[in-house]
């Protein structure tokens, strides 16, 4: 059945969820979506600074592993501001605790588990099994 005339008028509906879903000042955990079996994993872990429309102003330290047979993380020594999409699916995105040192975040392997720790918090990240 075609359209009856006239149309509704959507110019005055916003095209996108205005909602935050992340607010300024809360800390995030991000994994890059690997595309292929060699790429290099890469983390992030930071502070939103700004949110809208599914982008995301961070502000932290990247993550990656130099040899992908050894699953040993290395933090960039380098504060960044990265942009994210957040709604992209290419991000795999963790809110962290507020009380997380963001400076101190490091990886330990711990009994075939991959885990980010801050020293005092941990979250277990493993996707199978490592090693």
């Amino acid at each position: 059945m075609p359209p009856t005339w006239p149309l509704k008028d959507t110019t005055k509906t916003p095209l996108l969820n205005t909602d935050m879903i992340l607010k300024k000042g809360e800390k995030v955990h991000l994994i890059h979506r690997r595309r292929f079996e060699r790429d290099i994993r890469r983390h992030f872990a930071g502070v939103v600074e700004q949110y809208e429309h599914g982008m995301a102003r961070l502000s932290g330290y990247v993550f990656v592993t130099d040899d992908l047979n050894k699953h040993v993380f290395v933090r960039r020594e380098d504060r960044r501001t990265k942009i994210a999409a957040i709604g992209s699916g290419e991000l795999i995105v963790n809110l962290l605790p507020p009380d997380v040192k963001i400076e101190k975040i490091r990886y330990e392997l711990d009994r075939r588990r991959l885990v980010v720790t801050d020293g005092l918090w941990q979250m277990d990240i493993k996707e199978f099994g490592w090693g």
